[in-house]
C-alpha cells in the first residue's frame, strides 16, 4: 500500500510570551505568541534584549519551495526530518508545500508529532524502547490514518522488542520495519546483504510485523561514489526482498541528508520499481557554515543554489578591551558551536547604520562571551550589536524556546515555537 499525499492541518499549540521567553523582552501579562506578532514589533524597538535568535522568513519560504520542488522534480516522496526545528508552524510549511510525511529521531519527537496530529512518521532509528513501542501498537489500532515506519538493523534485541510489542494484539495493523544497511564505521545498519536478508525473513516471518522496505543514512560518507555505492546497494537489497516475497511489489528506499540529496535523486529518481524516500532536515534553515559550504546545489547550479541562510542571532558588544578585540555577549548557551563558531555578517551601530562585518572572527566561546578578531582599522563600540549566522542548524533551534519570524526589514511576523 502507498499513502497518497492529502492536505494536512496540524493542531499547533498556541503558547505565551511572558518573561521567561529568552530574547524577548515582555515584563506585563503573558500574551499568546500570535497576538505578540500581530502588534507587529520591530527587532529593534525595544521588544526584545540581546542576545536573540531571529528568523528571516524570506529565507524559510524559499527553502522549503526549493527541496519540495526538487523532491517533486525528481519523483521523491519527501519526509522532511523535524528534528532540525521542532517547530510545528514549520512542518504545516513543509506540508503545505508537499511533504509525504514527517522524519522523527526518537520516540519523544513521535509522541510530538501526534500532538500536532502529524499523520505519517518515518522514524529514523531503532526503537528498543517497550513503553513507546506499545504506545505506538496502540496508537496504530487507536488511529486508522497514522502511519508508522521505523528500522531494525542486526541488532536482536531490536527484532524481540518489537515482536514482544505486537505479540498477543488478535488483529490490527502490523508494525511497519525498514530494514537499516550502514558501511564500515558508521554509526548504525547491517554491513553486508546476508544481514540484511536474515533480518528481513525473520521480521516477515513473524506475526504482525512487515517489511516495507530498506533504508540508510548516507551522510557519514565522503565522496558521491560511496554514497551512490550505497544507494545502489539498497537498490539491490529491496529488489532481492521483493524477489523472496518478504516485501510488497513496490519496497521502500529512503535515505537522504541535506548534504548528497542530489545523488539521491540520480539513483532513485523517477523509479518505479521502488519507492524512494528523501528525509533532509537542515535544509529548512540552512546556514553560514557546513551546509553553506556542502549543499548539493552548489554542484548543482553552483553557490547556494536556491537555498540562504534563515537564522541570525544578534549580540550586543559589552567591551573593547584592547585594540583589536571586542567582546560580544554571546556565549555557549545561545549560539551552537559543534560544526563550527558563529559567524559574524553585520554591525549594526546605535544609530542605525549597518556595516558589513565579514572581516571580524569569532575566535573562542565562553558561557555568554564571544571573542572578536577585529581587523585592523575596525572601530567597534561597547552598545553595537552584531548579527551572526550559524553553522548547523540542527543544533541552534533546540536553545531557543520562541523564535521571533522576521521579514526583510526585521518586522516581526510570526512567532516559532519549539519542542524539544
Amino acid at each position: 500500500m502507498e499513502w497518497a499525499v492529502e492536505h494536512v492541518r496540524l493542531d499547533i499549540p498556541e503558547e505565551r510570551i511572558d518573561w521567561r521567553a529568552k530574547g524577548f523582552w515582555w515584563h506585563g501579562p503573558a500574551i499568546p505568541t500570535g497576538d505578540f506578532a500581530a502588534r507587529r514589533p520591530h527587532l529593534f524597538d525595544g521588544s526584545f534584549t540581546w542576545p536573540v535568535m531571529a528568523a528571516r522568513r524570506s529565507a524559510l519560504e524559499g527553502n522549503i519551495a526549493a527541496l519540495a520542488d526538487f523532491a517533486r522534480e525528481h519523483g521523491l516522496s519527501f519526509a522532511p526530518h523535524g528534528k532540525t526545528t521542532m517547530a510545528p508552524q514549520l512542518f504545516q510549511a513543509q506540508f503545505d508545500a508537499g511533504a509525504w510525511g514527517l522524519t522523527a529521531a526518537t520516540a519523544n519527537q513521535v509522541l510530538a508529532y501526534r500532538r500536532f496530529g502529524v499523520p505519517r512518521v518515518l522514524l529514523a532509528n531503532e526503537l528498543l524502547d517497550p513503553t513507546a513501542l506499545g504506545w505506538i501498537v496502540a496508537e496504530l489500532d487507536r488511529d486508522p490514518d497514522f502511519d508508522f515506519l521505523y528500522y531494525i538493523d542486526r541488532s536482536n534485541p531490536g527484532y524481540h522488542r518489537a515482536a514482544e510489542a505486537v505479540a498477543g494484539r488478535p488483529s490490527g495493523r502490523p508494525l511497519r520495519v525498514l530494514v537499516e544497511r550502514g558501511f564500515p564505521g558508521g554509526r548504525t545498519g547491517c554491513r553486508e546483504r546476508a544481514e540484511m536478508m536474515a533480518v528481513a525473513r525473520t521480521i516477515h516471518a513473524t506475526p504482525g510485523l512487515e517489511v516495507a522496505g530498506v533504508a540508510a543514512y548516507e551522510g557519514g560518507l565522503e565522496t558521491r561514489e560511496d554514497v551512490g555505492e550505497l544507494v545502489r546497494a539498497l537498490v539491490a537489497d529491496a529488489w532481492r526482498m521483493g524477489e523472496e516475497g518478504l516485501t510488497g511489489e513496490r519496497p521502500i528506499v529512503s535515505v537522504g541528508g541535506s548534504a548528497w540529496f542530489d545523488v539521491v535523486a540520480e539513483e532513485l529518481g523517477g523509479r518505479d520499481d521502488v519507492w524512494p524516500i528523501l528525509r533532509s532536515g537542515a535544509y529548512v534553515a540552512h546556514d553560514d557554515g557546513l551546509y553553506r559550504d556542502t549543499t548539493p546545489f552548489r554542484r548543482i547550479g553552483g553557490a547556494d543554489g536556491p537555498l540562504s541562510a534563515a537564522l541570525e542571532i544578534w549580540a550586543q558588544i559589552s567591551s573593547a578591551p584592547e585594540e583589536g578585540l571586542a567582546i560580544a555577549a554571546l556565549g555557549k548557551r545561545e549560539a551552537n558551536f559543534d560544526a563550527g563558531l558563529p559567524v559574524p555578517k553585520v554591525v549594526r551601530r546605535a544609530d542605525g547604520r549597518e556595516q558589513d562585518a565579514a572581516a571580524i572572527e569569532v575566535t573562542k566561546l565562553n558561557d555568554h562571551h564571544a571573542y572578536l578578531r577585529l581587523p585592523d582599522g575596525f572601530r567597534i563600540e561597547p552598545g553595537d550589536l552584531v548579527m551572526f549566522g550559524i553553522s548547523h542548524p540542527c543544533t541552534a533551534f533546540d536553545r531557543w524556546r520562541f523564535i521571533p519570524v522576521v521579514d526583510d526589514d526585521h518586522t516581526v511576523v510570526d512567532v516559532l515555537t519549539t519542542y524539544f
